[in-house]
């Protein structure tokens, strides 16, 4: 093949690699193999060996070249990368449209909204329609000069060209070819990792023997700041536009998001709307399918759609006017603690616990969270003034999992681990190799409060109205003391009590009536044995069918039930030997209990296990757990390789992420009630 030859045959071959580049990283699409692409750029790359002078800037060999740098240039933005204030809540939102009609009265205002990535900003200037420099934010005034590392992205075009076949304007399409004739055009976006390529490189640093990244945005932006453009190479980066700074004839920023698909650049379409209404919505749609989105999120940017009329609203700080990140819920966040309690539970376990300055977590005001044990205190290192990083673990108890020690004063103190029960004086313990210590007086007033609450608790005797509120007054006034007292209730009794009437008497009274009538495993649970949850007080009642027969059971004959291992078996065989746990029981069947058989359970769902992540709509969690085991199934509480269903409700959490991983089939919320129904 001759020079001439090999010229037509070098401008055929890029320009077939850059049409597939487009249709992958663009459109999602592929028309040829992987492997088939790769023979297409090593035969480039081949004639270009042999004809260097045929090399151009945009080649698709020239992604990754160059020895390593000493260090970054500073590039001066044209137009400052300026930061984008954050908005935590639907009122906070409303609050800035008011700021904002009150800075532009009589204006209709239309908003635009996308997701937004927690990804690494970055800059792209295309010269005379090839990619000359991308820089990092830095300051917003000044950034970094990382183009080779950005070539590398395949995602990033390194010429702009308007296919034949596209959807702009014609007034933005001559306008853009003659910017790619003779002028710049500057593209800013998001330097990102999709999870599941982010989960396979973390494995193959930890197969290495080296330290996992701990989020996709940290490996992203320290891809992006590596000296050397072969390790930026290495990894799976890609880049997602959501900006045109160059006037191309656009107007309005949707405008914007129409146009970079056609020039080359993925992009995310959004929405356009007159009401922060359907704005909200959006972001409620995108929070419920936040965990099934190949990239991390941590909200939703919101902007005033106009272009002309965000310019004009202007900037306030570092951050324009017109625009608002409108974030999710967070899972962490930090504050300082007040002081630091325990509180003993039904079990006598002493937990300690954090008290806070209130912070919003996940959705929720957070005034408290666990500190688990004595031995978490001297992990964490904790003291009474810290500044803490709480999260809400699981999504539902909050627990400290940080110390800020470089935000301390001086003026925090160090807690001690209490060594005799505050309630009852008594002694704690800390039995052999557990970790808590614990009140072993089954008489003390703490302990028995905290059994009180459990015994009316939702998931065992359910009394209506009969919350911790009114357990406190009930004992507080020396009406009860134990929980056959309660079925003893009259209406006299309680129409002297603050908050009582002669109505809320008598509703409290039926309500006490007929949670007399209770399920065998119900009842188990309420009895408050250490180490019977939900699930082993059902699959002793399944398997033993009275009270009477859990009695009299053997060691062997409880560890002969499903998920009942040697230490529960001996926490139950031990409570039943109890003279003061079978007075307990004797004082709540004189006390008018009916305890009821289980139902025959059907065997429609025998054998399979579901676990339930995020919020369902049309049930509640508890009773889509009692559904699943009313035919048979097996309702869990984590994902592991023994499950066989996941349910999806809205805002999932991290279970989502491990069925994936373990290949579990996933099921929406209406699949579900179709297994059920």
């Amino acid at each position: 093949m001759n020079k001439e030859e090999a010229q037509k045959r070098i401008e055929k071959l890029k320009e077939v690699i850059s049409h597939h580049r487009y249709l992958y990283h663009v459109l999602d699409k592929q028309e040829i193999s992987d492997s088939a692409l790769d023979s297409l750029k090593h035969e480039l790359y081949k004639l270009e060996q042999q004809y260097p002078e045929l090399i151009t800037p945009d080649s698709p060999t020239q992604r990754i070249g160059g020895e390593p740098l000493e260090e970054f240039k500073k590039v001066e933005h044209t137009l400052p990368m300026l930061s984008i204030e954050d908005v935590f809540s639907e009122k906070e939102l409303q609050n800035w449209e008011s700021y904002l009609k009150r800075l532009a009265p009589n204006t209709q205002f239309e908003y635009f909204v996308e997701p937004k990535i927690d990804g690494f900003a970055v800059s792209l200037t295309y010269k005379n329609g090839l990619f000359v420099t991308g820089a990092t934010r830095g300051n917003g005034q000044i950034g970094e000069d990382v183009t080779q590392n950005l070539k590398t992205i395949e995602s990033i075009p390194l010429k702009i060209e308007i296919p034949e076949k596209n959807s702009l304007p014609k007034p933005i399409e001559k306008r853009i070819k003659n910017l790619t004739g003779k002028g710049i055009i500057e593209i800013r976006g998001e330097v990102y990792m999709e999870k599941a390529d982010f989960e396979r490189f973390n494995k193959e640093l930890e197969k290495k023997g080296e330290k996992p990244y701990s989020n996709p945005r940290n490996l992203a932006a320290g891809s992006i700041r590596q000296l050397d453009p072969k390790l930026a190479a290495s990894r799976p980066l890609k880049f997602l536009a959501y900006d045109i700074v160059t006037d191309t004839g656009q107007v309005k920023h949707s405008e914007e998001h129409q146009i970079l698909p056609d020039i080359g650049f993925k992009t995310y379409k959004g929405k356009t709307s007159k009401n922060l209404t359907d704005i909200i919505s959006f972001w409620r749609e995108i929070a419920k399918k936040r965990e099934t989105l190949p990239f991390q999120l941590d909200g939703v940017v919101i902007l005033v759609n106009d272009n002309s009329l965000f310019e004009s609203l202007g900037v306030a700080g570092k951050s324009p006017r017109g625009i608002r990140a409108f974030k999710f819920s967070p899972k962490q966040a930090t504050t300082k603690i007040l002081d630091i309690k325990v509180q003993i539970g039904r079990t006598g376990a002493i937990t300690p616990i954090a008290y806070l300055e209130p912070v919003q977590v996940g959705g929720v005001t957070i005034t408290r969270a666990t500190l688990h044990n004595e031995n978490e205190i001297k992990k964490l290192g904790v003291k009474i003034g810290d500044t803490v990083i709480v999260e809400r673990a699981g999504d539902v108890i909050p627990a400290v999992s940080q110390v800020l020690t470089e935000l301390r004063t001086g003026k925090e103190k160090s807690f001690s681990f209490p060594k005799v029960c505050s309630i009852c004086q008594g002694k704690l313990v800390r039995p052999a190799g557990e970790a808590i210590w614990r009140c072993p007086n089954s008489d003390c007033p703490a302990r028995k409060r905290e059994n009180l609450y459990h015994f009316v608790s939702k998931k065992a005797f359910d009394v209506e109205g009969l919350g911790p509120q009114i357990v406190n007054q009930l004992i507080d006034e020396k009406l009860i003391s134990s929980a056959s007292d309660i079925f003893k209730l009259k209406e006299g009794d309680l129409i002297p009590l603050e908050r009582f009437a002669e109505k809320s008497a008598k509703n409290m009274v039926e309500a006490i009536e007929r949670a007399k009538k209770v399920a065998l495993a119900r009842f188990i649970f309420a009895l408050g044995i250490r180490h019977v949850g939900e699930e082993t007080a059902i699959a002793l009642s399944n398997h033993f069918e009275s009270i009477d027969k859990l009695k009299k059971a053997s060691l062997e004959e409880l560890q002969a039930v499903p998920d009942v291992g040697e230490q529960v078996s001996k926490s139950i065989y031990h409570w039943f030997r109890s003279k003061q746990n079978l007075e307990y029981l004797k004082d709540l069947r004189a006390a008018g209990i009916k305890i009821l058989a289980p139902e025959k359970v059907s065997k429609r769902l025998r054998g399979l296990t579901f676990v339930l992540t995020g919020a369902l709509e049309t049930i509640s969690r508890s009773e889509a757990e009692a559904k699943i085991r009313s035919l048979g199934g097996n309702p869990a509480g984590s994902v592991s390789d023994q499950t066989d269903y996941l349910v999806l409700g809205s805002e999932p959490g991290s279970k989502l992420g491990k069925a994936k991983k373990l290949g579990v089939k996933i099921i929406t919320e209406k699949e579900f009630l179709n297994l059920i129904c």
